[in-house]
């Protein structure tokens, strides 16, 4: 894995609002940023003050938009894929949207990453589940049964802090072909989304038009080396592009607020309309609680990494810590499902990685995207603009997935990480990426393909005990509810 960053005496030895300077005193933004970055030191677990313990700049719009955007994204998809299945409306969807995007907002994006654990990236949306919530809610599901498990192991994981060990035993090879992985799939899967969308009135050429547009901007953000730009740039040209092309669009969303109460949500006839979860329903969640859980340490990984190569050395302070953010998720997680939300939380990648490019550290970015999430939910027209496909596709594409391609090159680059990254990505390719990032993992540390000498270095826990007992316990789970390729499930409720 990469190395920690020493720590920089100087840097550290006053508080940050003693060691803040004017940018006047740089000789660039660029420098201004990394200083910042350099002395910010973040009170885990106390109270972080504005201008006392760090700084609201403009970039910070930046990762605010394109969390804002994921968020509203994300969540949607998810309570969608949960209401589809129950006969839920579409308006229902976007109600319960809203809710979540409060529930995060004021409860943990404002109160956790920007005032009491700056060290903790926000709490997101569980990408990575979405294609099992159709059946999970098969299997006899309730959303509150999982959150609430998701919620208990989460907590588990980061309080005994085996989300960071398991970081640690991760290789740069293994890290590196995940990125690449994920970011690829990331790519493929928005570029044919929003294919779909121009074919459905008839202009596929809209399509490609905004691609090549979003390919020579980012190049040329990279070439003046702005590329921390992409994201709002990206959405308004889509934007602009897609309209002036003559793409459909309106807004549809009103302003107005949610319903706030949790008996409503969890009502037998209104809100979910599924009351309050049975002992039955906890049984069924069991093992997509258990995966849920697990598929976070390579998603963590990934953004804590994605951090450590954008940021300046003696910037240590500023990385999230793994174990912290687990924690706020997993309690997140729990809140929100108590409170009547749908949302499957995790690591907020379409944050983390926005704000890394632009050079930010979490604090100051957690209050704009609290705000902006707060002003999309109560208005909600920006809602359907941030749904648009055009500025949706686009601004995922240049604020996420090829960054990650690009990081995924970068730790790829030196030694034998070349091999262990290809099986990362093969593996992957064959089951999922928690499939492919544990099997590697094992495979790696034991010395068959990367770098021996750290297998070397690593003992007997680290070697094979740790990495092997991660691998059958997932394989256990991911069999047990048939997420092996032409394998029936083990659980008879499982199987279709």
């Amino acid at each position: 894995m990469l190395q920690e960053n020493p720590i920089n005496s100087d840097s550290h030895s006053t508080s940050y609002q003693d060691s803040h300077k004017p940018q006047a005193d740089f000789s660039s933004r660029e420098d201004y940023l990394n200083h910042e970055l350099q002395i910010i030191q973040p009170k885990r677990w106390r109270v972080n003050l504005l201008l006392r313990d760090y700084r609201i700049e403009w970039e910070d719009l930046v990762p605010g938009m394109a969390a804002t955007i994921g968020k509203i994204v994300m969540v949607a998809a998810v309570v969608g894929a949960f209401a589809a299945p129950l006969g839920l409306s579409p308006s229902f969807v976007i109600e319960n949207v809203r809710f979540e995007l409060l529930i995060a907002a004021v409860l943990f994006v404002i109160l956790i990453s920007g005032c009491l654990n700056p060290s903790a990236n926000l709490a997101g949306t569980h990408g990575p589940l979405l294609p099992l919530v159709p059946l999970i809610v098969a299997s006899g599901g309730h959303p509150m049964a999982l959150g609430l498990l998701i919620g208990f192991f989460g907590f588990l994981l980061g309080i005994t802090k085996g989300g960071s060990l398991l970081a640690k035993l991760t290789s740069n090879g293994v890290c590196g072909g995940l990125l690449l992985y994920l970011g690829f799939i990331g790519i493929t899967g928005q570029v044919k989304k929003l294919f779909a969308w121009a074919e459905g009135f008839d202009m596929a050429y809209l399509a490609f038009i905004v691609l090549i547009m979003t390919i020579v901007m980012y190049a040329w953000l990279e070439h003046i080396q702005k590329r921390w730009l992409a994201i709002p740039l990206g959405a308004i040209m889509a934007a602009v592009v897609a309209l002036a092309l003559g793409a459909p669009f309106e807004f549809v969303t009103s302003p107005g607020m949610p319903n706030l109460n949790p008996a409503y949500w969890w009502g037998e006839n209104t809100g979910w309309k599924l009351g309050i979860p049975e002992w039955s329903h906890f049984v069924a969640v069991l093992p997509f609680a258990v995966l849920a859980v697990a598929m976070w340490s390579p998603d963590f990984l990934g953004h804590q990494v994605f951090q450590k190569l954008s940021y300046p050395k003696n910037s240590d302070k500023a990385h999230m810590n793994i174990d912290d953010t687990m924690i706020s998720a997993s309690t997140r997680q729990a809140v929100g499902s108590v409170l009547g939300g749908g949302n499957l939380a995790s690591s907020w990648g379409t944050y983390i990685i926005p704000a890394s490019i632009a050079r930010r550290p979490i604090p100051g970015g957690a209050i704009v995207t609290g705000m902006l999430c707060i002003g999309a939910a109560v208005l909600g027209f920006p809602m359907d603009l941030a749904i648009w496909p055009p500025v949706l596709c686009v601004a995922l594409i240049v604020g996420v997935f090829l960054p990650l391609m690009e990081a995924g090159m970068q730790m790829t680059r030196e030694g034998k990480t070349t091999q262990s990254a290809a099986l990362v990505v093969i593996s992957s390719v064959l089951v999922n990426p928690v499939f492919g990032w544990s099997f590697t993992m094992l495979l790696d540390n034991l010395g068959l393909v990367g770098c021996k000498e750290r297998a070397g270095n690593l003992g007997k826990a680290g070697r094979w005990m740790i990495p092997g007992l991660t691998f059958l316990i997932l394989c256990f789970v991911m069999a047990l509810i048939g997420m092996f390729p032409g394998v029936p499930a083990l659980m008879e409720t499982f199987r279709q």
